[in-house]
């Protein structure tokens, strides 16, 4: 193979430059250099500008033909190539060359993505989303001592300057898919727990859950105490309100802590359970807009249908539901409801 090569390169200078690409950069991989200096050699061997940007760190290195760090403003890159590591795009490497690109820039970038996706791996934690789930376990164990902890984090790729956010999930669709969507740019991990999955985050777009995902999202102050909030949060979650931060829930959170046995007993959930589930689905929406006619128009009812149906939901829960505390006490009985069926789904 190397003999055709060479008697290829004396026929196509095409193929002599892009063999001597893929030479200098075998070396380079040989030699096991890191993230900078491949930046380097790249740069002076495009004789441009030459980045590399990893999305687990969020951070871009801009490298100029001298080997120094590029002083100019970033400026649109000519030509782009994204680093690939077990199959998941981890970062891109790119050159800012002025005019068109050179004909040998594609061979370039490519090997440059290659040997940035070997030394990724080699000098710091894999950056793809899946994650071991006994370091998440660390991460998220309220009996983990800090120490531990900070290793777990740094294992897993987490800079300690990082806030992180815990994020519950309870979802058919594979972990590292939603994890990619929610956090597209910065560092996410993420390892199936039990009945639910679990993010590790360091930012969460709240609107990049693909449907039919539930999740409850955590604060930052600590990866245990969020995991805790992400937990609580995920149980208030519903179909109309699939997502929830737990910061949102305010005082409503503190009904997760009631105990089982007294939610029972209150005669208001009890008397939930004699309501068929659409007429639990037209209390919850009538309550949540306060409107008989805009609830008809969620539910796709006439809203003379709606009004009588909750005459009846009415009269079963003994509740004035025209008033505001009759919808707030059916508001409240329709959360604890739920809180209780998610208790007894997770098995807490």
């Amino acid at each position: 193979m190397e003999a055709l090569a060479v008697r290829l390169s004396g026929l196509d200078p095409y193929v002599d430059g892009a063999m001597r690409i893929v030479g200098f950069y075998d070396t380079l991989m040989r030699r096991r250099v890191d993230l900078p200096a491949l930046a380097r050699a790249s740069a002076g061997l495009a004789e441009c500008v030459a980045g590399i940007r990893l999305h687990g760190t969020g951070r871009s290195t801009r490298v100029s033909p001298h080997g120094t760090p590029a002083a100019t403003p970033p400026v649109p890159a000519s030509t782009e190539v994204p680093i690939t590591l077990d199959e998941e795009e981890i970062g891109a490497v790119w050159l800012e060359r002025p005019g068109p690109p050179h004909p040998l820039d594609e061979v370039l970038l490519d090997r440059f993505a290659l040997a940035a996706a070997g030394a990724a791996e080699r000098y710091g934690p894999a950056r793809t989303t899946m994650a071991d789930p006994a370091l998440v376990e660390l991460v998220i164990g309220s009996d983990t001592d800090d120490a531990a902890r900070a290793r777990a984090l740094r294992l897993l790729g987490f800079a300690p300057e990082l806030p992180v956010h815990v994020v519950a999930v309870r979802t058919g669709l594979p972990l590292d898919r939603v994890g990619a969507v929610v956090c597209p740019a910065r560092t996410v991990k993420a390892a199936p727990l039990a009945d639910v999955g679990v993010l590790l985050a360091t930012t969460v777009d709240r609107a990049g859950f693909p449907a039919g995902v539930r999740a409850g999202i955590g604060a930052t102050e600590s990866p245990d105490r969020s995991w805790r909030q992400a937990r609580t949060a995920l149980r208030f979650t519903t179909p109309r309100e699939p997502v929830v931060h737990h910061t949102d829930l305010g005082a409503l959170a503190l009904l997760a802590d009631i105990p089982e046995d007294a939610i029972r007993d209150n005669p208001d959930v009890t008397a939930l359970g004699r309501l068929s589930p659409e007429d639990r689905e037209t209390l919850d929406t009538y309550c949540a807009t306060a409107s008989v006619r805009r609830a008809a128009e969620l539910l796709h009812l006439h809203h003379s249908s709606i009004a009588r149906r909750l005459d009846q939901i009415g009269r079963t829960l003994t509740l004035d539901l025209t008033t505001p505390r009759g919808r707030t006490r059916a508001r409240l009985a329709l959360t604890t409801w739920r809180l209780l069926d998610e208790a007894t789904t997770c098995g807490e």
